[in-house]
């Protein structure tokens, strides 16, 4: 009762005395094997997690409660449970390295935040609500937002014992500072891909429209030059997989998204693999991955 009262207490006097006796007290609880069960109604008996009970600032965002953040209730990483994202340019072979990954290592969850925001959007979650009133407005979903969705499917994933590979999330530098604050990213993949290389590859794909079938004249040419294999109808190029297309689109990468090689190399998590192709490329990042897991141990 203390607790339901103790939260009743900050929602009408949200002071940051309320607020401090509320986190000291959900981290209390974190220590007692039954905290979980009393607080998130888990079933009796099972077993309590390092984050068998979140932080206040989580509990709040479960109650459906306004913008809040993970501050108080950062996930580490540990010898057994890793946070990894791979960085490098449009077309420059992360899907095809993450692939690869979670193949090779399958204590490694897949979190695509693009994914989790359609399902809470699609589910009608209370986040998912908060989100959609952006999307409905045409903004883009705010930092903060985004951690939130993001910490609500790491968590479960966590308890689970799974590591996690972050795809599509963060992309700037303000976006990565925002998650830094919750979740212990450990290891950064920096995929450098020369810039010409990728302009070849994506602008060397054509397609057949009507079906989405995709072409590429270097590896997987039509039958006929310019004909789709199965209608026979015409294949067309794509205006942004045209090389001036293409070009502009790395050079927003390198404004927007480059600046997080600086950001995590400074952390000492970032290693970069250099190369035009993907399974040449691939052993390197798996030996690495491989040592540094083995390292932890």
């Amino acid at each position: 009762f203390f607790f339901c009262d103790l939260l009743f207490l900050y929602r009408r006097i949200p002071t940051p005395l309320t607020r401090a006796m509320f986190a000291t007290l959900t981290r209390t609880a974190a220590s007692h094997a039954t905290a979980r069960s009393a607080v998130f109604g888990s079933a009796a008996g099972g077993s309590t997690s390092r984050f068998a009970v979140r932080s206040f600032a989580s509990l709040e965002f479960d109650l459906g409660q306004g913008s809040v953040d993970y501050c108080d209730d950062r996930v580490e990483h540990t010898e057994d449970t890793h946070f990894l994202l791979i960085l490098g340019k449009p077309g420059g072979g992360k899907g095809t390295i993450s692939g690869k990954v979670l193949k090779d290592m399958p204590n490694f969850h897949h979190l695509s935040s693009g994914d989790i925001l359609r399902h809470h959007v699609r589910e009608c979650t209370a986040i998912g609500k908060e989100a959609k009133k952006y999307m409905n407005e045409g903004k883009l979903v705010p930092d903060d937002v985004m951690v939130r969705l993001i910490m609500e499917d790491a968590h479960r994933f966590v308890d689970d014992g799974k590591s996690l590979l972050l795809d599509g999330f963060p992309r700037t530098l303000e976006q990565a500072a925002a998650l830094d604050k919750a979740l212990d990213v450990d290891l950064v993949i920096n995929l450098d891909i020369p810039t010409e290389t990728i302009v070849e590859r994506i602008s060397d794909r054509w397609i057949h429209a009507p079906s989405g079938r995709v072409y590429s004249y270097s590896y997987q040419p039509p039958k006929v030059k310019g004909k789709d294999d199965v209608t026979g109808e015409d294949l067309i190029q794509r205006d942004d997989d045209k090389p001036d297309c293409v070009r502009q689109r790395l050079t927003q990468y390198d404004e927007t998204t480059a600046p997080l090689v600086d950001f995590y190399e400074k952390k000492g998590v970032l290693k970069t693999f250099e190369g035009t192709m993907s399974d040449v490329i691939y052993p390197e990042v798996k030996d690495w991955l491989s040592e540094q897991l083995d390292h932890e141990k």
